[in-house]
């Protein structure tokens, strides 16, 4: 009898590579059980694979088929990484094709969440449903700050040697700081194949990326048909919560869900909430 070698956790399955037609390698990690259609994860500023919190990837891989990986010049992948959300969406839709996938679902978050758009803006047939998290439409408010935030809590985390999600991701309450804990010691439970850290000139580029989202004008995004669930925390210092209201009622098929006391990670502070509505989406 065949064994499924990705029914195991995400922190165990192996890293695999594919190149797409320029010759670049992306790296790539696949989880769960097999599905009609897989559900590609896009990730957050700085974030690599090893970013991507297991109970949330392993919630969602007890029935789906579970993609996740790193886009051009981050963690594992090769090549030199873009500086505008279009490119990023352009090599994101290189890499699934690659892999052979004709139809799949998306899952964005923050940054990951405005490339998730901008892939099925590009080609709408190659996605089916969408789940956009911590994220905002182009334009939205508040984007263009981003960059300020996160060079100020970089610095800020290098002086008290402390994560910088802990700063941005969760609220200040008591709650929320020990949900910051907890996260943190779950990407902390894969010990072998971890790929390298976001350099410094690659997270540059995914600044200026962000900023250039966070100046678009145009409204396209509201052109996306797919069902879209959208979900954030209710106090998103990084991504102001307002831009998930703005994307539920700008979208033609949407469902919002906000999580009290809880900021640009809400999705990964009530993990076990977000998976039992992600399951409920994509099942319908």
């Amino acid at each position: 009898m065949r064994t499924n070698p990705y029914s195991k956790s995400c922190v165990d399955v192996e890293t695999q590579f594919v190149s797409v037609p320029c010759g670049d390698r992306f790296a790539y990690r696949v989880t769960g059980e097999e599905s009609n259609v897989p559900i590609v994860l896009f990730n957050h500023l700085a974030g690599v694979l090893d970013d991507w919190d297991p109970a949330v990837v392993d919630g969602i891989a007890a029935k789906h088929r579970v993609i996740t990986f790193d886009n051009r010049g981050i963690g594992g992948s090769q090549g030199a990484t873009p500086r505008s959300v279009g490119e990023m969406a352009d090599d994101a839709i290189a890499f699934i094709k690659a892999l052979g996938h004709s139809k799949v679902d998306l899952f964005g978050f923050s940054l990951g969440g405005a490339v998730a758009q901008d892939v099925v803006l590009k080609e709408p047939n190659l996605a089916r449903k969408l789940i956009l998290a911590g994220t905002g439409p182009g334009g939205g408010i508040g984007i263009t700050r981003i960059p300020g935030q996160a060079y100020r809590n970089q610095l800020r985390s290098m002086m008290t040697r402390k994560d910088i999600r802990r700063y941005l991701f969760f609220t200040k309450t008591k709650n929320g700081l020990q949900k910051a804990t907890e996260f943190l010691a779950r990407l902390k439970r894969r010990k072998h194949d971890r790929v390298k850290p976001i350099s410094f000139k690659s997270f540059r580029s995914q600044l200026a990326a962000i900023s250039r989202f966070g100046k678009r004008s145009e409204l396209d995004w509201q052109r996306i048909e797919q069902p879209v669930l959208v979900a954030n925390g209710e106090d998103d210092i990084m991504v102001p919560s307002i831009n998930s209201a703005h994307l539920y009622l700008g979208l033609p098929d949407a469902k919002l869900v906000l999580y009290k006391d809880a900021g640009h990670a809400g999705v990964f502070q009530y993990h076990e909430e977000f998976v039992s509505e992600a399951l409920r989406f994509l099942s319908d």
